[in-house]
C-alpha cells in the first residue's frame, strides 16, 4: 500500500539560537497555525510571555495569519527555546521576503543574543563563587 502524504513546500526556513537552545523553523502557506515539536504553541509554552515572544516577528511584519509555521526546537529551557524560536522565525521571514529585514532588524530580532552561562572554574564553587576562606 502506498502512503499518500501531501508534502508542504517551505516558503522560507531559518535557524534560531539562544543560550543552548536551537530551533529549526519552516514557513509554509497556511492560516497562521504555529506548531512547536508537534504541539500547538500555546500548549507547548505554558507561559504566555513565551508565546508572545514567539509571535513578535509576525506582529512586527504584519504577517499574522498568513503562514503556517513548523518549529523543531531542542536544548535549553522554555525561555531560551522561545528566544530561539523568535530568532528562527525572523530569519525565515527574511528568507521568504527580503522586505521584512528592516522592520525585524530595527527591533533586534535578527541579532543572536550572545549571552551564555559562564563556565565553572577549577578551585571555585561556581563560575564566580569562591570557597569560604578560613584564616585559621
Amino acid at each position: 500500500m502506498a502512503k499518500t502524504e501531501e508534502r508542504s513546500i517551505n516558503l522560507g526556513q531559518g535557524t534560531g539560537r539562544r543560550k543552548t537552545a536551537v530551533a529549526r523553523v519552516y514557513l509554509r502557506e497556511g492560516n497562521g497555525k504555529i506548531t512547536v515539536n508537534g504541539r500547538d504553541v500555546e500548549e507547548y509554552f505554558s507561559d504566555p510571555l513565551c508565546v508572545y515572544q514567539v509571535k513578535q516577528p509576525l506582529q512586527v511584519t504584519d504577517n499574522e495569519g498568513k503562514y503556517d509555521i513548523v518549529i523543531t526546537v531542542c536544548g535549553g529551557g522554555p525561555s531560551g527555546q522561545a528566544g530561539a524560536c523568535r530568532h528562527g522565525i525572523a530569519r525565515a521571514l527574511v528568507d521568504e521576503n527580503e522586505a521584512n529585514r528592516p522592520a525585524l532588524h530595527a527591533n533586534g530580532f535578527l541579532t543572536r543574543d550572545p549571552r551564555m552561562v559562564e563556565r565553572k572554574k577549577y578551585g571555585q564553587r561556581g563560575a564566580r563563587r569562591k570557597f569560604q576562606f578560613s584564616k585559621r
